[in-house]
């Protein structure tokens, strides 16, 4: 098969293109000619080996033009490559660098790639910083000593913390401690009608607690946006009190009417056993008064006397009754 002389030509052409990209691609050229003019010196061979260590250049070198440009002093290439091997971001450090250089925010490079290694964001520290932050508390529920609830909601202007940015407390502590000051300054008012009266005493004694030590914020104000009034808690609690001390009275009633039935079915046990021992004993007149008759200590004399004393009582007894009335008898 025979090649034409145009097709061998457009062969070595593409061979030649991709040779020049490969080429350029482990020697950037372009990028060791763009640092060079914008004051950068570092050797083409640097950049090389860049590619090997598996760093890409281009990120060290915007970062290093970037310093250069915004003046800061001690940033090296050496530097730059470790953070970046190290897991951070290169970018946004020196982005983070440069605007602290400019807001006079005491910010060296070491604290820097601390904090964004430590997992926070360094360049909105810095501006945070520079333009203070303002959070939302979500309803906060607290009842004063009158028992009526209060629901205040309120806004935190906070400003990072450069120097407790690494090891400090994020915002959901602030939110927390913020939280507690409030709950614990209604709880401490005589009533809730001074909390809405004057709402800024909530603020000035949250703000005298120092809520924010240990902290990666600087509270800067604590300001009130709202208070609504809830339920009647006092009440409520003593509405509970009562009803649990009913059904306690209830229960001891219930108590005591139990033991009285039980005494009275043991009242009545004891009756039966009574009048069957009573019976008993009746059943044992008659064998003694016929044992009375054969052993002879028992004439029948006697005998008419004794029914005569019991006929005399029954007689004495019914007269000593009153008679009941008798219901008349409906004719049918």
């Amino acid at each position: 098969m025979v090649i034409s002389a145009t097709t061998t030509l457009v062969i070595c052409i593409v061979a030649g293109f991709i040779g020049l990209w490969i080429l350029f691609y482990f020697i950037p050229v372009g990028l060791w000619f763009t640092a060079l003019i914008s004051g950068v010196h570092i050797s083409l061979l640097q950049l090389i080996l860049m590619r090997w260590r598996k760093v890409p250049p281009q990120t060290i070198v915007r970062a290093m033009i970037e310093a250069h440009k915004a003046g800061l002093q001690g940033i090296k290439r050496d530097d730059l490559e470790a953070h970046y091997l190290a897991g951070g971001h290169v970018e946004a450090v020196v982005h983070a660098l440069v605007s602290a250089e400019k807001a006079n925010i005491d910010l060296n490079f070491k604290m820097a790639t601390a904090i964004d290694l430590a997992g926070r964001d360094v360049f909105e520290a810095v501006q945070m910083s520079v333009n203070p932050k303002v959070i939302d508390t979500p309803p906060v529920t607290a009842v004063a000593k009158d028992g009526i609830q209060l629901i205040a909601k309120a806004r935190v202007t906070v400003r990072a913390n450069i120097k407790q940015l690494v090891g400090g407390a994020g915002e959901e502590t602030v939110l927390a401690r913020v939280g507690e000051g409030i709950v614990s300054s209604i709880g401490s008012s005589a009533n809730h009608k001074s909390v809405l009266e004057n709402p800024d005493s909530i603020s000035r004694v949250v703000l005298e607690k120092g809520l924010d030590a240990g902290t990666a914020f600087e509270i800067l104000s604590i300001d009130i946006a709202d208070i609504d009034i809830g339920k009647n808690i006092g009440a409520v609690l003593q509405m509970d009190q009562a009803e649990a001390d009913k059904n306690i009275a209830q229960a001891k009633a219930e108590e005591r009417r139990a033991m009285a039935v039980a005494q009275e079915q043991e009242m009545k046990a004891l009756a039966q056993e009574m009048r069957a021992k009573v019976i008993e004993a009746e059943a044992e007149v008659p064998r003694a008064m016929a044992e009375a008759f054969r052993a002879g200590n028992l004439g029948i004399m006697d005998y008419y006397k004794m029914k005569n004393i019991e006929a005399d009582t029954a007689m004495r007894e019914s007269i000593a009754t009153p008679p009941t009335q008798a219901k008349p008898k409906q004719s049918k």
